[in-house]
């Protein structure tokens, strides 16, 4: 059976861990989703990892996620004579669209977009912000720059423009291809790169619909622009500080991690936070205090997932980083003050619909009823869970639903426990049956105890809450 902690770790899956033996550990040491990245790996290489997870899955009973991570469009330079130059600071250097090998003084840069987008006195970023460069003239195909810090730069590497917003898809040729694989495949959530605004998810979602949650990846400060409409166009949200560190002055990012975080409660959106969260233990059996304390501020703040990526992937520890990161969520869980933490930024609560005061009065009631072990959601579309969660109680939510992929994807949301009955809404009575049946499974409760239970009703109504019920069991 999975740890039931509240805070839920996703790990990412690659050489190191794609084995059906690694895929069990991982699960045993505490994995509620899994993360396939599709920028590395081929297609029948993901299918066979899809498959695997699975089938252990299965055998283990867990609902365990399966996320598709997109690559996005990726912009790169061209390749050097001599593999790599070095850029002296104060020098002039060409990005072009010339099909040649590049040298000292200038580079090809394949992508108009950019050049559109480019304007005197914007900044370029070469080799994740190694390479910093200002633009002193623009031109239709080429832009010159003047180098402010210099280096050794070699053929394709990244570019990112942090004062630029360009006019591109964040779907590719090579991600359309991948997107319909996966949907094929049946993953629960699909990880969007390169969000800048909100029509980029209207343009996905007419794609993937209700196929799949759409997770959409925060990495560019252009989004501040348009946060809670990309928030409220998302299923999810990340945090992905990895570009966002390098596109965003660095010491702002725990700063916009916040903010994005408290913006995704205030809609009922989970929320991950990504990148660089143990990453010393790639190489090392143990992580930095600072590791310790950047996953344990994550889950203080209520984050719904922390996530690994090169730790479990290709890194030498993947099961010992995720019992570490498990031993970190369960320490700050345990602290008597965490649901004051948790809780410290919420505004008062607006109940402005039928849903948001049912899910408020039930998070009311498991503060003032004796004997209370557990809320109990049932849910077809997951709305309902979703707004329980936004309460963060402090009892588990059990989350019942006749969708074995709805079930999926809240095991990302945090404080959820997810069942399945497919027969769960053919009366009144059963849900009270049910309730008590699925909070003495879990654990959670005993003869005599009580179960918050919300609902929706007519039942199997998509994003209707209006009933909140109190069970005895």
């Amino acid at each position: 059976m999975p740890i039931n902690t509240r805070t839920k770790i996703l790990a990412t899956l690659g050489p190191a861990s794609n084995s059906k033996e690694k895929i069990e550990e991982l699960i045993d040491a505490g994995i509620d989703g899994f993360r396939l990245n599709f920028s590395h790996g081929t297609q029948e290489e993901h299918k066979k990892t899809y498959e695997l997870i699975r089938k252990v899955s299965k055998a283990k009973g867990t609902n365990t996620a399966v996320v598709a991570d997109l690559q996005g469009p990726k912009l790169r330079i061209g390749k050097f004579k001599d593999g790599k130059v070095l850029l002296q600071r104060g020098q002039t250097f060409l990005f072009d669209m010339k099909d040649e090998l590049g040298d000292e003084n200038r580079v090809t840069l394949p992508h108009k977009e950019i050049f559109e987008a480019l304007k005197v006195g914007d900044t370029l970023l070469v080799n994740d912000g190694n390479i910093i460069l200002k633009v002193i003239e623009c031109h239709k195909e080429s832009a010159l720059t003047e180098v402010v810090v210099g280096g050794f730069v070699s053929g394709h590497k990244g570019v990112n423009l942090p004062n630029s917003s360009l006019k591109i898809s964040p779907l590719t040729e090579k991600d359309l291809k991948d997107l319909d694989f996966a949907l094929k495949l049946g993953v629960d959530c699909v990880c969007l790169s390169f969000v800048q605004r909100a029509s980029d998810i209207a343009e996905a979602r007419k794609i993937i619909g209700k196929k799949a949650w759409i997770i959409s990846k925060l990495e560019k400060p252009q989004v501040l622009d348009e946060l809670d409409e990309i928030i409220m166009a998302s299923d999810m949200v990340m945090v992905a500080r990895g570009d966002l560190g390098v596109e965003c002055p660095i010491v702002a990012v725990p700063l916009l991690q916040k903010r994005i975080e408290a913006k995704c409660r205030q809609y009922s959106k989970p929320v991950i936070v990504a990148t660089q969260m143990l990453e010393s233990m790639i190489s090392l059996p143990i992580p930095t205090r600072a590791e310790v304390s950047d996953v344990a501020n994550a889950v203080y703040d209520g984050s719904d997932v922390v996530m690994l990526s090169a730790e479990t992937a290709a890194g030498a520890y993947p099961v010992e980083t995720v019992k570490t990161m498990r031993g970190v969520i369960e320490t700050v869980e345990t602290d008597p003050k965490y649901f004051e933490y948790v809780n410290r930024f919420v505004e008062d609560v607006n109940c402005n619909n039928e849903a948001r005061a049912i899910t408020h009065a039930a998070s009311e009631v498991a503060k003032t009823m004796c004997k209370v072990s557990a809320i109990t959601t049932f849910s077809v579309s997951g709305a309902t869970t979703l707004s329980m969660a936004q309460e963060r109680p402090q009892l588990a939510i059990i989350a019942i639903t006749p969708s074995k992929e709805i079930a999926c994807r809240l095991n990302l949301v945090w404080g959820v426990r997810t069942y399945v009955d497919k027969n769960v809404f053919e009366s009144f009575d059963n849900i009270e049956q049910v309730s008590s049946g699925f909070a003495r499974i879990s654990g959670l409760a005993k003869d005599g105890d009580y179960v918050i239970v919300t609902a929706g009703y007519p039942f199997g109504n998509v994003g209707l809450t209006n009933v909140l019920h109190i069970v005895k069991v």
